[in-house]
């Protein structure tokens, strides 16, 4: 037989009334804390808390540009309304290659529905490995005014319903994206605007984009001068990208996102790990930890493969390698990078102390 309660005991758990007048309030809306402070309840575009005076000025901080072009540290300096500098591209108009959904990007950029991406073509840069070497090259496309553009920007939010309009290698005209960007608000433009971008950008031109811009897609490509004047075509790559993302990082800090698990504003870095070239890669990602932020969002990427100028016949003259005289050009890249080099430069930015990567999610959502 089971031992029952003493009487003195009392059958029910002792309860305490708590008085009214020390009550917490409940909230009129409910806020959420799962990942403080890079989880935001909700979200207003950049674009739609600047003023008209501020939109104006824009403006013709737009066309000023246009007229003595300073947009990357090539600076032509020419009037590109009259002529073209290194990007070949003019000051009316812009040239794109493809807009449409895009769902190559990352999880928390693509989402369900895609990122609303504009390729452009053209570019500052002459990247002997371009991954997308008949857009940026070749400067394939069809020609959109800023106004146009804006349009394409409604129909990539109304048809469709993207998570945001991505501007795909835009350094060579920003200011006609600024003013794409001021006239698709006034058209109803409610998306979040991503500036993808090679991190060839001048301070002058991220000026302009502060307000416009909710998430800076930055890619750091590679760290020795050597390398850049070989391999990207410019002397001072690596300056440029160093204080070119720590603006961006300045202008909307380090990467949030809302319950969705949707990118909203922030700062991701990619770096694309290219064979032989690792040794660069944890330059860099340790750069990203000590002068940028430790909560840099970062994307170690190993699709790299032979592109371009890559493995093409060698040109009577040129030499792919110092040491070693190839039958192909740029013969030390010639081949798909490994996992050990991945690894390599995964293991450098732990160790300085990055924590936050683009990575498949192991619960089957999205990393937030």
């Amino acid at each position: 037989m089971p031992k029952s309660f003493p009487s003195s005991l009392p059958k029910r758990p002792f309860q305490r009334s708590i008085p009214t007048s020390i009550r917490q309030p409940q909230p009129s809306s409910r806020w959420l804390h799962l990942a403080p402070p890079f989880l935001l309840d909700r979200y207003i575009p950049r674009h739609h808390l600047i003023s008209s005076i501020d939109a104006a000025k824009k403006r013709s901080e737009a066309y000023a540009h246009l007229r003595n072009c300073n947009l990357c540290p090539r600076l032509c300096g020419v009037n590109r309304y009259e002529k073209t500098g290194v990007c070949l591209i003019g000051a009316e108009t812009v040239k794109v290659n493809t807009i449409a959904p895009h769902f190559g990007e990352e999880p928390c950029i693509q989402g369900h529905n895609g990122s609303g991406s504009v390729f452009f073509s053209g570019c500052n840069l002459r990247c002997v490995f371009c991954q997308n070497h008949d857009i940026a090259h070749q400067r394939n496309g069809f020609d959109l005014t800023p106004e146009e553009l804006a349009e394409w920007y409604m129909k990539l939010q109304e048809v469709g319903r993207v998570h945001n309009i991505n501007l795909v290698t835009p350094e060579h005209v920003v200011p006609q994206v600024a003013l794409s960007i001021l006239h698709a608000r006034e058209l109803g433009l409610r998306l979040p605007i991503i500036y993808n971008t090679s991190s060839f950008d001048s301070l002058e031109s991220l000026k302009l984009l502060d307000g416009l811009v909710d998430i800076y897609l930055p890619d750091f490509k590679v760290w020795n001068t050597e390398t850049s004047r070989r391999l990207l075509k410019a002397d001072n790559y690596t300056e440029t990208a160093m204080e070119s993302i720590k603006a961006m990082h300045a202008q909307v800090g380090d990467l949030c996102f809302t319950a969705d698990g949707i990118a909203k504003k922030g700062v991701l870095v990619r770096h694309l790990v290219m064979p032989g070239k690792e040794d660069e890669g944890r330059e860099i990602v340790k750069w990203l930890a000590g002068n940028v932020s430790l909560d840099t969002m970062v994307h170690i990427m190993e699709q790299y493969f032979p592109r371009a100028h890559v493995g093409k016949p060698s040109r009577g003259g040129i030499k792919a390698s110092k040491t070693v005289k190839a039958k192909v050009r740029y013969g030390d890249i010639n081949r798909a990078v490994n996992l050990d080099e991945v690894a390599s430069v995964r293991k450098a930015a732990e160790e300085a102390g990055l924590w936050r990567f683009v990575e498949a999610a192991k619960h089957g959502g999205f990393n937030i």
